[in-house]
Parts: C-alpha cells; sequence; structure tokens
C-alpha cells in the first residue's frame, strides 16, 4: 500500500512539482496551500498520514505553528507524524528551532526533488523501526555497543567502556534519542551538572570529541555520533 504524505505548501508550481514526483515513485500525496487546510487534512483523513512536508513561511500561520500544533493535538497517530520542514532561508536558527519543535529533519530551499525523496524514505524508515529504548528494557543496542542505563555500564563486542558520568549521560541521551538530530543546546541539558562552561558550543563539540574517542572505531570518521553541519549531532540507529 502506497505511503500517504501531506504536503502543506503555498507555492502552486513547487506544490505540483513535488506532488507529481513523489506520486511517480509511488506516493499518495495530498496538498493543503494553508497551515490550518492542512491541520484539518491531518485529523480528518480516513487513513493515517506517514509523514508531512511542511514549509516555514505560510499565509495563514508559519511552519513552526503548524508543527506545533501537529506535536500538541491529542490524537496519538496525528502527533507523532514525522515532520520534514522547507525553509527558504536556510538559516541555522530556523533550523534549530524546528527541530526543537518537533520536525524530524528539514531541506532547503532550492532542492533537487529527489533529495526530498531521500529524505522521505529516510525519516519514515526511522520512524518505523522499533526504538531500542521501548525494545529493551535492560539495555540498548546498536550493533556491537550496548548501554545499560541501570548499572551506567558501556560495552563494545561485549569488553566494558570506561566513561566519566557526563560522557555516560550524554551517551545516553544520544542512544535514548537515536537517529533524531540533536542540537548542542539540547546535548547540554542532558548533563544538567555542568555548568563549568560560558562557551556551550566549545564544551558540547569537546564531549563529543573524547566520546568519539572512546566509542568509534575511527574518531577521524565517525559512524556512531555524525555531525550535522550546522545543526549539531546524529547519533546512527543503524550501526555495525
Amino acid at each position: 500500500m502506497s505511503k500517504q504524505i501531506l504536503l502543506i505548501e503555498d507555492d502552486p508550481d513547487l506544490a505540483e512539482l513535488i506532488s507529481d514526483y513523489l506520486t511517480m515513485n509511488y506516493y499518495d500525496v495530498h496538498h493543503a496551500g494553508l497551515g490550518q487546510e492542512g491541520l484539518d487534512l491531518l485529523d480528518t483523513k480516513e487513513r493515517d498520514i506517514d509523514l508531512v512536508v511542511l514549509d516555514l513561511m505560510l499565509p495563514d500561520m508559519d511552519g513552526m505553528q503548524v508543527c506545533q500544533k501537529i506535536r500538541g493535538n491529542k490524537n496519538n497517530m496525528t502527533n507523532k507524524v514525522p515532520i520534514i520542514m522547507l525553509t527558504a532561508k536556510g538559516d541555522t536558527t530556523d533550523r534549530v528551532l524546528g527541530l526543537e519543535m518537533g520536525a524530524d529533519d528539514y531541506i532547503a530551499k532550492p532542492f533537487e526533488p529527489r533529495e526530498l525523496l531521500a529524505r522521505i524514505r529516510a525519516v519514515i524508515r526511522r520512524h518505523e523501526q522499533p526504538n531500542q529504548a521501548d525494545s529493551q528494557s535492560d539495555s540498548l543496542t546498536f550493533g556491537r555497543l550496548s548501554v545499560f542505563p541501570d548499572s551506567h555500564e558501556v560495552t563494545i563486542d561485549d569488553e566494558p567502556v570506561r566513561l566519566t558520568t557526563h560522557q555516560f549521560q550524554l551517551l545516553h541521551y544520544f542512544a535514548t534519542h537515536s537517529g533524531k538530530v540533536l542540537n548542542r543546546e539540547q546535548l547540554w541539558q542532558a548533563m544538567p551538572n555542568d555548568d563549568s562552561s560560558d562557551n556551550i558550543d566549545r564544551a558540547i563539540d569537546v564531549h563529543i570529541s573524547r566520546l568519539r574517542a572512546l566509542i568509534e572505531d575511527n574518531p577521524r570518521q565517525p559512524k556512531r555520533i555524525i555531525t550535522v553541519r550546522g545543526v549539531g549531532y546524529q547519533f546512527a540507529t543503524d550501526q555495525v
């Protein structure tokens, strides 16, 4: 059965381009030109929407508001629908704010339709995978890496990895948010006792560098903690 995509975009030419391209790739696209129209479609669709492509700039309300309303919906299926935000600005602040509001990914205009298609496939695939935190009560396992929240232990290939308290807090936060792009402020909040630095971005980058040295096979080419340029970091869901 085809995946259902809700496209909330007020530019008719771009909406037609996206709709036609996704339809060619076996997606069913439902288009709304206004934020409220998109919210109404999301609530009234007979079949659950699999993903929302949401423009940041809309005539009646901005995409941030729409994203907030979706995440605040009392319908448990609706408020968890994956969201990819489209932004014409490509501004780091907009991207970070969108992710903080609950968006799963973003893409800056102009973009190639095939890039959007790749993002859609990746986000849906990630959304459909069972979360390790839900499926394993005693450990969070990613390939050869295992995190044990109760005992504050970490192993790779069943061999213990010695981490500081801050490093473990950071890794545990990554593990329970695998696949999500996290900004530095979010990561800083994962270490509530660390108030020793005035430069949060630099402090987080140092923590990440040290953590990579301990858990990556090659810290110079990290496969577990991935840098998302201009935004923050992402903990890979699929690891070896």
